[in-house]
């Protein structure tokens, strides 16, 4: 104990060993669900379960204690969710743009790379770019990732669902019982609340492991592990004229009822197909330089005996336009995620800048570097970092804490699998409630920020991307500057940004500016 505080800076930090395991315990518990979901995602573009399992779990050690140790910081790290849905459903799958995984993988590995080298402190391109955001945008950021929470909390608690009319509704209350999750999960809710009311240290991680035995118990349902129909279209809002495909899981098929864990201790075992794929296949003799590496016939074109044959329509542009993606989701979800949980944990200093702020963002991109060579999506700080926090947790023996029980999912793998959705989901809600009082902080007088700001928070739940809502309040600042002939207060870095912002989002006929630019006008 007294080596860890050394280490960590714990007594500095006006904290104490135990405090910062548990606060670790606590943002494990409300992220534990990626060690089952992003395997279960990436199976999909043909990556084996395991294979993904152990890269999830080696990524994330990588990550945090990266993070804990070099930035000493409380930020967890993992494959990001969102990008793993990108990765996996638009980008890899046979039935999407139908690119190769070890491609996919392949544009994973040089975003990171890319990244890594703009957070460095000599280069100082995302330090910069994060200075030059207004404070109330900042603010705003952590704002929206609260609202964001919150509707992912809600929707995986089965509180919230589809509505073909009205988008979202509230779930078929009436039919519920003592055998639905979605009643143990509002318990769940009230209780942590109730005990952080009152001062219960561990309220996050005895509301979510509370949740867990009484739906254990009485194995009841996990609403977001079960299917729901793929609609086609509708005639009209009613479901009875619905057209639908098929079935879609959120969650993870086979869970939709709570069990006990079957198995203790269960070892993944090392990949064997994804490790190092990526480097494969950015060589030379194949991969990037022949666009579908294991995939070509003895003449150059796509063999019939591919599972891409006849859906494959790619080439460097559409691997730089993936890469770019990935690039830019990645550096605004890190970025407006460390500033959030950073603000909330008492990091950001007078002058509106992060603590070890590049050490930060190194880190979160070594790991997607790391992970990338594995053979997983994108790895991220993620914004349940914050659970931990509010359990009292201040310094990197947090993220260290969360990074061994991240790398345990290789031993016991079962067993938090096991752990229901909708319990871990309340602790998602609870978080989300505790960042919106930033919201308090921003100047809602001043119309010149008062949209952007609006705009970035209401957009990360609605669009489902944190990324979506920060780029859009940054063009909508720029742009009511711009209107009011303000162009002195538009910082150069905040001019770029709103320009390769609109190119991103905006162009020329049915594509937007970089898919113009790199498809029209270099033909690549």
């Amino acid at each position: 104990m007294e080596q860890l505080d050394k280490i960590f800076g714990v007594t500095e930090a006006g904290s104490d060993v135990a405090t910062e395991i548990r606060a670790g315990g606590a943002t494990f518990l409300t992220m534990a669900y990626i060690l089952l979901v992003n395997p279960s995602m990436l199976a999909a573009t043909g990556i084996p379960f395991n294979d993904a399992l152990f890269a999830t779990s080696v990524a994330a050690f990588i990550g945090c204690m990266a993070m804990g140790l070099w930035a000493k910081l409380p930020f967890a790290l993992a494959p990001g969710m969102g990008l793993n849905a990108f990765f996996a459903f638009t980008v890899a799958a046979p039935w999407a743009m139908a690119v190769p995984w070890d491609i996919a993988l392949a544009a994973v590995l040089v975003q990171g790379v890319i990244f890594l080298v703009l957070s460095l402190p000599q280069v100082g391109v995302r330090t910069a770019m994060i200075n030059a955001i207004p404070t109330d945008l900042k603010i705003a950021t952590g704002a929206g990732i609260g609202m964001f929470l919150a509707i992912i909390g809600l929707r995986e608690m089965g509180w919230i669902a589809h509505d073909n009319a009205t988008l979202v509704t509230l779930g078929d209350t009436g039919s519920w019982t003592y055998q639905s999750g979605e009643i143990w999960a509002m318990v769940g809710l009230i209780s942590i609340a109730v005990m952080m009311a009152r001062g219960i240290k561990g309220a996050i991680i005895f509301g979510v492991l509370g949740a867990s035995v009484a739906g254990w118990a009485l194995s009841a349902n996990d609403p977001y592990n079960e299917s729901y129909p793929v609609i086609v279209f509708c005639i009209d809002a009613a479901t009875d004229n619905c057209v639908a495909e098929g079935e879609f899981y959120a969650g993870v098929a086979g869970r939709g009822v709570a069990e006990w864990p079957d198995k203790l201790f269960e070892f993944v075992g090392m990949p064997t197909d994804t490790l190092g794929a990526a480097l494969g296949a950015l060589s030379l003799e194949s991969g990037v330089a022949s666009l579908l590496p294991g995939h070509l016939a003895d003449d150059g074109t796509v063999s019939a005996t591919s599972a891409y044959a006849g859906n494959m329509e790619y080439g460097l542009g559409g691997f730089l336009l993936i890469m770019i993606t990935f690039l830019f989701v990645d550096i605004f979800d890190t970025a407006g995620t460390l500033y959030s949980v950073g603000r909330q944990a008492g990091y950001v200093d007078e002058n509106d800048e992060l603590m070890n702020s590049d050490e930060a963002f190194m880190s979160d991109a070594a790991a997607t570097v790391v992970g990338a060579l594995v053979g997983t999506s994108t790895t991220t700080t993620y914004i349940e970092s914050a659970a931990g926090i509010e359990e009292g947790g201040k310094t990197g023996l947090v993220a260290a804490t969360v990074g061994v029980l991240m790398l345990s999912g290789l031993f016991f793998a079962d067993v938090f699998a096991s752990i229901p959705q909708f319990a871990m989901a309340s602790a998602l809600v609870i978080v989300g409630a505790m960042m919106m009082r930033q919201a308090a902080d921003i100047d809602w007088g001043n119309h010149d920020v008062a949209l952007p700001a609006f705009a970035t928070m209401v957009l990360m739940p609605f669009t489902y991307s944190i990324a979506v809502g920060i780029a859009w309040g940054v063009i909508l600042y720029t742009a009511i500057k711009a209107g009011q002939q303000k162009f002195d207060e538009i910082s150069p870095v905040m001019g770029v940004l709103t320009i390769l912002l609109i190119l991103y989002y905006i162009g020329p006929g049915a594509q937007t500016g970089f898919e113009w630019l790199i498809n029209d006008i270099l033909s690549l």
